[in-house]
């Protein structure tokens, strides 16, 4: 698990030369997570976002690391979990070299289990994490009773996994950016750049959709001031993800939208989210809100993120379509991507390859 599976490990000569600048395109997660990456690695690096950094999908406020439920090991899951395990350090080296705190935990996640039907499926989950992931989410059904933070479950049961984290989104990529620059490389805002050898592109919905790779999804989310104790799990329950950042602020989202009129605001259906999240954690039952935020998220057709040279671009790579679960893919995104472009070493899993 510590490696993609489905790769064939190909090599390919070396794109970025001896002294050839990298451009990255994107300021968003995979962008500065692959900049970051190469420029830990010693090239020379400048990134470019046309707007400002986080602008898109990846400057919301949710920042939740969380897995998907054991089940058939896929490529994608093979690459999230891969990144889930690379993250603590992944952070902690970004932290050191550009002097920002993203704010990164491994706090784990608590599930509520509604009827015997859930816990059921659930402790089947937890001999497929032994039996088939080696233990990797170390994924159980534990009883516990309520708390401010957590609320009731209705049968008393939730499900725990220890490998779920959280970070703060905006922190987490001003301290990329940071990064990036302490480590040589240059980060441009507000303005476009030619590049001047290989170019990554990261950038988000409306490059995926010009690339007639996918599409735009909407999404909603918000922030709460809340006492939420710092070691606290994130929550998650049918959709909604509850998530403390350890600052004394927690976020719920998000809606998923393919029908919107504007994807930059807010509107009932958040109102209908805070709702809820009210409802599964008592802290948030009086706690205001303080933010509200709505972008598109990148969605390629096939729901995995979309890696590699982008055929009949020679010198040209791509890294879009982090739909959801961008910030935890991120780690190994960026190795993978560094891999290839640095050292023409191609692991990417065939099902997530643009071409």
């Amino acid at each position: 698990m510590a490696r993609a599976a489905g790769n064939d490990n190909r090599r390919r000569p070396g794109y970025c030369g001896a002294m050839a600048r990298i451009t990255v395109r994107g300021g968003g997660i995979f962008g500065l997570a692959v900049g970051y990456e190469l420029a830990r690695r010693g090239a020379p690096v400048r990134l470019v976002e046309r707007d400002r950094i986080g602008a898109g999908a990846s400057g919301g406020l949710v920042g939740a690391l969380a897995p998907h439920a054991p089940g058939r090991v896929t490529a994608l899951k093979a690459v999230q979990i891969a990144g889930l395990r690379a993250a603590a350090a992944f952070w902690a080296g970004a932290a050191q070299a550009g002097g920002m705190d993203p704010h990164f935990a491994r706090a784990g996640r608590l599930q509520p289990l509604p009827d015997e039907a859930a816990v059921e499926q659930a402790r089947a989950r937890g001999e497929v994490d032994r039996d088939l992931w080696g233990c990797v989410l170390n994924w159980r059904v534990e009883a516990l009773a309520a708390d401010a933070w957590r609320g009731e479950s209705p049968t008393g049961l939730w499900v725990r996994d220890d490998l779920s984290a959280r970070l703060n989104p905006r922190r987490a990529l001003r301290t990329l950016a940071s990064a990036i620059v302490a480590l040589g490389g240059e980060v441009v805002e507000g303005r476009d750049v030619a590049a001047e050898g290989p170019e990554v592109w990261a950038t988000g919905a409306a490059g995926l959709s010009d690339l007639g790779l996918g599409s735009g999804v909407k999404g909603q989310a918000a922030l709460f001031k809340a006492a939420v104790p710092p070691d606290a799990p994130q929550l998650y329950a049918d959709g909604l993800h509850l998530v403390p950042h350890g600052d004394g602020t927690a976020v719920v989202g998000s809606t998923t939208e393919a029908a919107f009129d504007d994807p930059s605001s807010t509107d009932a259906a958040l109102d209908l989210l805070i709702e809820r999240a009210r409802g599964l954690s008592p802290l948030l039952a009086e706690a205001p809100v303080i933010d509200r935020w709505a972008g598109l998220r990148p969605r390629s057709r096939t729901r995995a993120p979309v890696l590699g040279a982008l055929p009949g671009r020679p010198g040209v790579f791509v890294a879009n379509g982090g739909f959801k679960i961008g910030f935890s893919l991120a780690p190994e995104v960026a190795r993978l991507m560094a891999d290839l472009v640095l050292e023409g070493v191609d692991g990417i899993p065939a099902e997530l390859r643009a071409g």
